[in-house]
């Protein structure tokens, strides 16, 4: 079969073995996949995503083929299906059965497989470990990104009070009320922490998600609210800072960490499940969306992911194989 795979040189396309499923795992014939920015990092074996040789992508969507021993409670071959895993970029891949969840019938695949990524992590950012209350402020930094975007979806339906997104291209900042946004800021003012605690009323976000990290930090944390709760999910903007820890200490924060890359089996499947618990409902009547900045054919994933390091694109970047 036809994949993409991580080489020291970066991203190769080349025929490998077609996957066959564990017990615990499903084969999926992919219909399409999506970029994350983590896969830049992956495709040189880098970013505790994988290994040179392996096959980069971490979601998908398809139809299944065969189905492991554990998991023929749960799918069966025929059915339609989105996955979180690694190995999206190729005809088939294979998840684990706790990490997928079914496509709802009037769901076109590529639209699909732009939600597993953002929908579980964005969940768990502002709800399993945000603690996320109805009313409650809320700001995304690097809100024009796929799970941004997502997040400020999840943050309007779960009934956030004041909802702020931030982006730095005034293009996509402008856009950033489509998906849920009531004020959009740019971090490159000077005064944009004092522009959040204004729409804040003073009182700062109750909850922040930070994509970014590097200097704007301490910034988030003049704008949290007091017991507020930062969650660290990206570091794009770098991940050596000078941290002040008095303002932490005095805004009495939650400093909150996360990452998918040292989680077991079965927290990954606790965040499936508590995704689709809450969101399935939304996810089904269409109410969470990802716009589709371009789908690339699977022989030009190098391709892919050039527009997507040149970070020009608003929303996903797709591969259809």
């Amino acid at each position: 079969m036809l994949a993409a795979v991580a080489t020291e040189n970066g991203l190769e396309v080349r025929d490998i073995p077609q996957p066959k499923p564990k017990p615990h795992e499903i084969l999926v014939k992919v219909k399409a996949a999506s970029l994350n920015r983590a896969d830049l990092a992956a495709s040189r074996g880098h970013g505790g995503h994988g290994a040179a040789g392996d096959t980069v992508g971490l979601d998908w969507a398809g139809e299944v083929v065969e189905v492991g021993s554990e998991a023929k409670g749960a799918f069966k071959a025929g059915d339609r299906v989105m996955c979180a895993g690694k190995g999206g970029y190729a005809e088939y891949a294979v998840a684990d059965w706790g990490r997928t969840v079914p496509v709802p019938a009037s769901m076109k695949f590529e639209d699909a497989a732009t939600l597993p990524v953002a929908l579980g992590t964005m969940h768990d950012a502002l709800v399993t470990n945000g603690r996320l209350k109805a009313g409650e402020s809320v700001m995304i930094q690097g809100a024009s990104s796929g799970v941004g975007l997502m997040a400020l979806q999840i943050a309007k339906l779960l009934g956030a009070g004041t909802v702020i997104g931030t982006s730095t291209n005034p293009e996509r900042r402008a856009r950033l009320k489509e998906f849920g946004a009531d004020v959009a800021i740019d971090t490159k003012a000077a005064d944009w922490s004092d522009q959040v605690l204004k729409a804040t009323q003073g009182k700062g976000a109750n909850v922040i998600i930070d994509q970014v990290s590097g200097s704007l930090v301490n910034g988030s944390m003049k704008c949290a609210a007091i017991l507020g709760r930062i969650v660290n999910v990206g570091r794009l903007g770098g991940g050596k800072i000078e941290f002040d820890a008095d303002l932490h200490a005095m805004r009495r924060i939650d400093y909150i960490g996360v990452t998918h890359r040292t989680r077991s089996v079965d927290e990954l499947r606790e965040e499936t499940r508590a995704m689709w618990t809450a969101l399935s409902g939304a996810v089904n009547a269409g109410k969470l969306r990802l716009p589709v900045e371009k789908a690339f054919p699977l022989a030009q994933a190098k391709a892919a992911q050039e527009m997507m390091r040149a970070n020009k694109h608003f929303g996903k970047i797709l591969l259809v194989p």
